[in-house]
């Protein structure tokens, strides 16, 4: 794992610090700049929305956050520990015991359980909660023994939130959450994503493309061609029942 020394303006409460981070794919005339030169910090217990459409750079900085990918160049570090230089053993630490990840998909085991579902998780993790715990959290307490096949599309992607946050992460990434439901099933999703943050003080980060989101946040970000081109702090946030679809 490498490692480095991580800036001296990091706070006791930072949990991202990054500064001029940048991905490209590809050589020469084919190349694809997906982040360029972007500055961002996060902290513990932060909601944070990222806002942008297709092709802006919210799915490249997400994974370049979750260790999924690394920075072309430019600085990231988790907790003062230089990620962006991090080996692969190292990444893969990293993913496993602090990032839980939530997609547009919800990739259950159809022949499992809910509960067997989370398990998988927890019986991997350093310090997890039991899985009923994570189910009772994503309001699933009298559905974890239903295999996915009984289960809604809100209930299934709160099956995956249960799953991502059963080893106590610090980070939340969630990626489009609600793009493969309708809005009553969305808000429920969104209940319990906004449940994990308060209960937990788990920073957590959702992008998407529905600017209703922006409302739940402490933060809002929003990316467009690799750049962050605006940022605004909401005095107040919203709570997912009260957002307007």
């Amino acid at each position: 794992m490498a490692t480095a020394t991580p800036p001296s303006e990091l706070s006791p409460s930072s949990v991202f610090h990054a500064r001029a981070l940048t991905k490209t794919y590809g050589d020469g005339d084919a190349v694809v700049r997906a982040l360029a030169g972007v500055d961002l910090d996060c902290s513990a217990g932060e909601f944070v929305v990222v806002l942008g459409a297709s092709g802006s750079g919210k799915s490249t900085l997400l994974n370049l956050l979750g260790g999924l990918d690394t920075p072309t160049s430019g600085t990231l570090f988790y907790r003062g520990w230089d990620l962006g230089r991090a080996d692969e053993a190292g990444l893969t630490r990293y993913r496993r015991d602090a990032v839980g990840f939530v997609f547009q998909f919800y990739n259950l085991i159809p022949s499992l359980t809910a509960r067997e579902n989370v398990a998988l998780i927890t019986e991997i993790a350093a310090d997890p909660m039991a899985p009923e715990e994570a189910l009772q959290l994503v309001g699933l307490g009298a559905r974890m023994d239903h295999f996915p096949a009984q289960l809604s599309g809100g209930e299934q992607q709160r099956v995956a939130i249960a799953r991502a946050i059963a080893k106590r992460p610090a980070v939340l990434m969630c990626d489009e959450p609600t793009g493969a439901l309708d809005v009553r099933t969305g808000m429920a999703v969104l209940e319990a994503i906004e449940r994990i943050n308060r209960d937990l003080g788990t920073l957590t980060l959702i992008i998407t493309h529905n600017s209703v989101m922006a409302g739940m946040a402490d933060r809002v970000l929003t990316l467009s061609d690799g750049h962050i081109t605006g940022e605004k702090r909401n005095a107040t946030r919203v709570a997912a029942t009260s957002l307007a679809w």
